[in-house]
C-alpha cells in the first residue's frame, strides 16, 4: 500500500524560522531586505551630503570637498566646515530624530497618520519660540533670564510641556490611542492659534524672524545647534532599538498585548515619552519641519516590507529626505533660500493626497 504526500496550502504551512543574530542574551531577527534598504538609503544620504557641500553660491568640486573633509587641504575650509557642514549635519540629525519619533508614534497608535505633529510637540515648541522672539526684545513682556535663554532650549521646553499636556488630558485610567490623537489635534489647534495671536502682537521684524523659524529653516545653523540633538539621538535612538520587541508587541491589539504578558500602559507610556523627547529635540534644532515624521516612516515601511515602521531605517530616510529638501530649498530659486519646511510641506501634502486616494480605492473595492 502506497501513500502520497500532498503539500499543505500556503496558509496552512508552518512558518519558517528566520535567521537571527545573537549577542549574549539579546537576539535580533536578520532581515536581508531591511539590511539592503538600509545600505541603499545610506548610499543615497552620502550622495546628498556631497551635493549639499558642493552646491551653493560658490560651487566646490566634489574632489575638493573630499579633500577638505579628510584634511588634505584647507582651501575651502570656511565654506565647507563653517557654513555648509553645520547646516547639513543639523538637517540630518533633526530629520532623523523627527522620523524616529514618527515611527514610534505610528507603531503605538497603530495609525499611519499619527505623528508627533498631532501630539502638540511641534506647536508647543513654536509657541515658546514665538513668545521669546516676539515679546522678549520689543514689548518686554518676557524679560530677564528667560529672554536670554537660547531658542533651542525654549523650543525643547515648549514641546515637552505640550506633549505632557496632551498626555494628561488624554489619561482616563489609561491611554487610548484614538483619544490621545483627538486630544492632540485639539491642543495643537489651540497652540497654533495662540502662536498666530502672538505674531500679530509682536513687532514686524521680530514676528518675521519667528515666522522663518516656524517654517522650519536650516539657515544660519552652527555647530552648537547640532550638539543637543546629537546627544539626544546618541541616547534615545539606542533605547528605541533596544525596545524593538516591545514595539513589535504594541503593534497588535490591546487584548493581544495583555495576553502576551506585557504591561500595556507602562510600555505605551515609555514609548510615547521616548517619541516626545525625540520630536522635541528635533524641533528645537531646526524648527517644525513638517510632514517628515509622517511620511518617512511609511516610506521606510514600504522599502523594508516589515510589519511596522523600522525605527533605524526610518531615521535614515528622514535624514535623506531632509537633506534633499534642503538642497531643493537652497537651489530652486536663484538668490532666494526657502525654509526647508516649505519643501517638505509640499511633499507631505502630495503624500496625504496619495493616502486619501489609496484609502478611497480600498473602500470602493
Amino acid at each position: 500500500m502506497t501513500s502520497t504526500l500532498t503539500p499543505l496550502p500556503a496558509r496552512e504551512r508552518p512558518a519558517r524560522r528566520g535567521r537571527a543574530v545573537r549577542l549574549g542574551p539579546v537576539s535580533m531577527p536578520l532581515r536581508p531586505r531591511l539590511i539592503a534598504a538600509g545600505a541603499l538609503t545610506t548610499a543615497v544620504l552620502a550622495v546628498l551630503v556631497a551635493l549639499n557641500l558642493s552646491v551653493g553660491d560658490v560651487f566646490v568640486p566634489p574632489d575638493r570637498v573630499w579633500a577638505n573633509v579628510i584634511g588634505t587641504t584647507y582651501d575651502d575650509y570656511f565654506t565647507i566646515w563653517r557654513v555648509r557642514m553645520p547646516r547639513v549635519v543639523v538637517g540630518m540629525l533633526a530629520g532623523a530624530a523627527l522620523t524616529a519619533a514618527g515611527a514610534i508614534t505610528q507603531t503605538i497608535m497603530r495609525n499611519p497618520l499619527a505623528s508627533p505633529d498631532l501630539l502638540g510637540v511641534t506647536h508647543g515648541a513654536s509657541a515658546g519660540v514665538v513668545a521669546i522672539m516676539a515679546f522678549g526684545g520689543s514689548y518686554g513682556i518676557i524679560s530677564g533670564p528667560l529672554a536670554q535663554v537660547g531658542v533651542p532650549a525654549v523650543a525643547l521646553a515648549g514641546g515637552l510641556a505640550a506633549g505632557a499636556l496632551c498626555y494628561g488630558l488624554a489619561w482616563r485610567g489609561g491611554i487610548d490611542g484614538f483619544r490621545l490623537l483627538l486630544v492632540g489635534v485639539g491642543v495643537s489647534t489651540v497652540l497654533m492659534n495662540v502662536t498666530l495671536w502672538m505674531l500679530t502682537l509682536g513687532e514686524v521684524t521680530d514676528s518675521g524672524r519667528a515666522m522663518v523659524w516656524i517654517a522650519g529653516s536650516l539657515s544660519m545653523r552652527t555647530w552648537p545647534d547640532a550638539l543637543p540633538v546629537a546627544l539626544a539621538l546618541a541616547v534615545l535612538l539606542p533605547l528605541a532599538l533596544a525596545s524593538a520587541r516591545t514595539l513589535d508587541v504594541l503593534s497588535y491589539g490591546d487584548d493581544v498585548v495583555r495576553g502576551l504578558g506585557v504591561r500595556l500602559e507602562l510600555a505605551r507610556t515609555a514609548m510615547l515619552v521616548l517619541a516626545v523627547l525625540l520630536a522635541a529635540f528635533g524641533t528645537a534644532a531646526a524648527g517644525p519641519i513638517l510632514f517628515v515624521s509622517l511620511a518617512c516612516p511609511q516610506i521606510a515601511l514600504r522599502l523594508a516590507r516589515t510589519p511596522r515602521p523600522p525605527v533605524l531605517l526610518s531615521a535614515l530616510v528622514g535624514a535623506a529626505l531632509t537633506c534633499a529638501a534642503d538642497l531643493v530649498a537652497r537651489t530652486l530659486f536663484d538668490g532666494v533660500q526657502l525654509p526647508v519646511g516649505i519643501v517638505t510641506g509640499c511633499l507631505g501634502a502630495l503624500y496625504l493626497i496619495y493616502l486619501l486616494v489609496r484609502g478611497n480605492r480600498k473602500v470602493q473595492a
